[in-house]
């Protein structure tokens, strides 16, 4: 991933294009079509293979496990990060009166379930100031009767990184409240440190290089009384075909409370391929390389006539930049043409930088982006 070497042989789809756009897709290197592969013969194996899709279930708990700093015991595999957070929204049982505070700056998978019409739960917004989440705004937020806060750890929209301690602080002093940290944006791509953190979810089809239809689920054992999810179903049940099973239903508790169903196996083998491909590179060295790029891409920008959405704070910025333009559609056309991928949306563009890109890649958008403007 690292070296002009290993991009073409386990990127060869990136030749002759700089592919800004891993915040929206990763680009999977050939370990996860390998796995996918390895799935299909296993699946044709009918019931004898479900022992080999068991051994996968079990490996990428233990993977996930390393990045997040938890145990095998306390990660959950579900379909999407959505499922994670509409699963989270069940086993938080709020009531009338509870408070959840989410923010502007996340995607709506984290604050969507309690800002639907029948949430018992009254939904506080923590507003960005400059592209940038201040603790100092969220503390007038919280108060007793704040059930929970919702967060990214790197913001899809403008890529702004919160420093965690400082809101689990916050969050501790000024509530009672649970903290639930969306790593999306940040898992794969920069080194992880998520204590305080009471949950944990992310996608599976970014900076992780896998593919779509898996959540990743971490709860720390001290907090699996908190969200263990009163959904129906069997995979999750502490006995699901036992005499009683029309009795009652117990959901596991905890993490495992989140795989509520047949888990999605292609997932999970693609899943266990990237991240044994990603422990191999090392997060700690994608970071040492894309870093420096993220950061002269984010100043030359700076000096363009665009809107820049991310704040210029070295220490909160980690893979993604953005920012706005009147003509984001034209530019990302033009852009698109000349073989640089970024995203646009609602006159946004965003560039994402991995470990995978290189110096090559970020001078030829920045030279058809001025170009183009």
């Amino acid at each position: 991933m690292l070296t002009p070497e290993s991009r073409r042989r386990d990127f060869p789809s990136l030749e002759g294009r700089a592919y800004l756009n891993t915040a929206a897709e990763g680009i999977p290197p050939p370990a996860v079509a390998a796995a996918l592969a390895q799935y299909a013969a296993d699946k044709e194996l009918g019931m004898d293979g479900r022992v080999r899709h068991a051994a996968e279930w079990d490996a990428v708990r233990r993977l996930t496990a390393e990045f997040y700093g938890l145990t095998a015991d306390e990660i959950g595999v579900c379909s999407c990060s959505s499922e994670a957070y509409n699963l989270a929204a069940l086993a938080l049982r709020a009531k009338p009166g509870d408070e959840v505070v989410v923010n502007d700056l996340d995607f709506p998978a984290g604050a969507t379930p309690w800002l639907q019409p029948d949430s018992p739960a009254a939904a506080k917004v923590w507003r960005n100031r400059g592209g940038a989440l201040r603790v100092e705004d969220l503390v007038p937020l919280l108060g007793p009767r704040t059930r929970l806060v919702t967060v990214s750890l790197v913001s899809f929209f403008n890529g702004f990184a919160v420093r965690l301690p400082e809101v689990v602080a916050a969050v501790r002093k000024h509530s009672p409240a649970l903290l639930a940290v969306d790593v999306t944006q940040a898992l794969g791509r920069v080194p992880l440190d998520l204590t305080g953190a009471d949950l944990i979810v992310s996608s599976t089809h970014k900076w992780i290089l896998a593919s779509h239809g898996g959540g990743l689920v971490g709860v720390p054992a001290a907090r699996a009384a908190d969200w263990t999810v009163p959904a129906g179903g069997w995979f999750h049940l502490e006995d699901a075909f036992g005499p009683n099973r029309f009795e009652a239903a117990v959901s596991k508790p905890g993490a495992a409370s989140f795989a509520v169903g047949m888990p999605n196996y292609p997932a999970v083998y693609a899943v266990r391929a990237a991240l044994e491909y990603l422990r191999g590179v090392g997060v700690e060295a994608i970071d040492r390389h894309a870093r420096p790029l993220t950061l002269h891409c984010l100043e030359e920008v700076r000096k363009l006539p665009v809107e820049l959405l991310t704040p210029a704070e070295p220490e909160h910025v980690a893979g993604i930049l953005a920012f706005k333009h009147p003509r984001a559609a034209e530019l990302h056309a033009t852009l698109h043409a000349a073989g640089v991928h970024v995203m646009s949306h609602a006159g946004r563009l965003r560039v994402a930088v991995h470990g995978y890109n290189t110096a090559d890649d970020l001078e030829r958008f920045l030279r058809e982006l001025r170009a183009a403007l």
